[in-house]
C-alpha cells in the first residue's frame, strides 16, 4: 500500500522559518514528480511547489523566492523549505506524489502563521 508520510508542520511568527518533509513508501518504485499543494481554509487546493525526477522545480507565484523544494530521488522523499512566512500562507499542506500512473497525497499537516 502506497503512503506518504509528511512532518514538520506547526505555528510560526510572520517573518520564520519551517521544513516541511515527505517520504513515499517503498511501494512507490519510482515518481515523476514529488511536491506541495496546500489549502486553506475555505478556498480550493492550491499548488505551490514539485520538483521532478530530473530535477526541474516549480513554485508558485506567491512563494517564489522564500520557498525552496529539495527531493531525494533515492530516498524517495522531499523536504519543502518555507522562509520568510506570512499569515496568508497559513494552510493545510499536503505531499504530492505523480508517477506514470496514479497520483498520491499525503494527509496534510497544518502550517500556521502568526502576525
Amino acid at each position: 500500500q502506497v503512503q506518504l508520510v509528511e512532518s514538520g508542520g506547526g505555528s510560526v511568527q510572520a517573518g520564520g522559518s519551517l521544513r516541511l518533509s515527505c517520504s513515499a513508501s517503498d511501494s512507490i518504485f519510482s515518481f515523476n514528480a514529488m511536491g506541495w499543494h496546500r489549502q486553506a481554509p475555505g478556498k480550493t487546493r492550491e499548488f505551490v511547489a514539485s520538483s521532478t525526477r530530473t530535477g526541474t522545480t516549480a513554485y508558485a507565484d506567491s512563494v517564489k523566492g522564500r520557498f525552496t523544494i529539495f527531493r531525494d530521488t533515492a530516498k524517495k522523499s522531499a523536504s519543502l523549505q518555507m522562509n520568510g512566512l506570512k499569515p496568508e500562507d497559513t494552510a493545510v499542506y499536503y505531499c504530492i506524489v505523480q508517477t506514470t500512473t496514479d497520483t498520491y497525497w499525503g494527509q496534510g499537516t497544518q502550517v500556521t502563521v502568526f502576525s
